[in-house]
């Protein structure tokens, strides 16, 4: 039998909408689409780079509440308002995938929240445990 179980990030989004920030199912980590958001403040930069960077802290920490971290991602989705805000994030992104390189896409769509200007969500599987 699977084993499912949802990580909640104290997102106030997460409860106004009903979803979890991550679903860890069997040894897969489904990452749901995450903002720039603070969310222990519910404060967000106006800086596309420090939402980025933001966004990625963020992922990281529901990454290591399911056992897991970058370096076991294999799936990357950015999503942004404006295309010309992406480039200005790739050193940030790139620090973090650059030795991982997960398949990647990138989509310009409208966000929820007109401060928010980029969203990331990734897919990753659990590292095998060596018994």
């Amino acid at each position: 039998m699977t084993v499912r179980r949802v990580i909640l990030s104290g997102s106030t989004f997460e409860e106004q909408i009903g979803y979890a920030r991550a679903v860890v199912d069997g040894d897969r980590v489904y990452v749901s689409g995450t903002t720039g958001f603070d969310y222990a403040t519910m404060t967000i930069s106006d800086d596309v780079v420090e939402q980025a960077e933001q966004c990625l802290r963020n992922i990281e920490a529901a990454l290591a509440e399911a056992g897991c971290g970058f370096a076991d991602v294999v799936r990357v989705r950015y999503l942004l308002p404006d295309r010309a805000d992406f480039e200005p994030c790739w050193p940030v992104l790139r620090r973090r995938f650059a030795d991982v390189r997960p398949a990647a896409t990138m989509l310009v769509c409208g966000l929820a929240d007109p401060r928010m200007k980029i969203e990331i969500e990734v897919d990753a599987h659990l590292p095998r445990r060596v018994s």
